[in-house]
């Protein structure tokens, strides 16, 4: 069965840093294929993952409005074109959503991307989704079930309390979780009190489990600075060593 992790939280908590750890994490235990949905309007999983791309989703979806090729249904234009848009890796692949739809309807185009995705999901061990600050593609892509939601959230009060917010909503947005963490992300070592306390506090009043805490990392900057891909990090380096335990925590219960 393919299972879903979905990452949440409010812009700018380091969602697609920790996609990009995700799949390296992935990779190195084994857990492949997989495949990296960059679901932010802003996409930029690609560039931590050191890869250029061609086409999004919402170009195809434009393209649905136009003409078809003669002798292909929309449905079969869609899903070769999705087939096309994928950037292909070793033991991974990467999708890339783009920008938000325009003016006009795209129902049409969002429901043969659904059935399209239902196909494609068959063909992968785990669906990464690095989402942006809401979660509307994850219906449109029909991935309703999620396996792991891990939601983001900087060492901000703000950042927590939004955390907190993601978790108390998915219910309501008739989302079936199976199961939801707090990464608290980019915090000072070590963490200080208070902190910890708004921590402990969203943790005990939403329905989350605290994943674990990763530091902020000069070993990050300096690989997004000098463009290189995440991948290349170096296994005993600090954050890669807290990401994996962390990872390692959510994926054996």
């Amino acid at each position: 069965m393919t299972k879903v992790i979905a990452l949440a939280g409010k812009g700018g908590t380091g969602k697609t840093t920790t996609s990009a750890l995700l799949v390296k994490y992935l990779l190195n235990r084994g857990k492949t294929p997989v495949l990296a949905v960059d679901a932010d309007a802003n996409a930029n999983l690609n560039e931590l993952l050191d890869l250029s791309v061609d086409v999004t989703l919402g170009e195809i979806r434009k393209d649905l409005k136009g003409d078809i090729p003669q002798g292909m249904s929309r449905d079969q234009y869609m899903e070769m074109k999705i087939h096309q848009s994928l950037i292909e890796e070793t033991g991974f692949d990467l999708m890339v959503m783009g920008q938000p739809d325009g003016p006009g309807c795209y129902c049409a185009a969002n429901q043969y991307l659904a059935m399209t995705m239902d196909k494609l999901a068959e063909n992968y061990q785990y669906i990464i989704v690095d989402n942006e600050a809401g979660m509307e593609h994850l219906s449109r892509m029909n991935l309703r079930a999620i396996d792991y939601l891990l939601i983001v959230s900087d060492p901000s009060a703000r950042g927590i309390m939004t955390a907190r917010r993601i978790a108390d909503i998915t219910k309501p947005l008739q989302l079936e979780v199976e199961k939801q963490y707090l990464i608290v992300n980019r915090a000072p070592d070590p963490v200080s009190p208070v902190l910890q306390e708004k921590i402990d506090e969203a943790v005990q009043n939403a329905d989350m489990n605290l994943a674990g805490i990763i530091s902020a990392s000069d070993d990050l900057i300096d690989q997004e600075l000098s463009g290189n891909s995440y991948l290349q990090l170096a296994d005993n380096t600090k954050v890669i060593q807290q990401a994996y335990a962390i990872f390692d925590t959510i994926f054996s219960q």
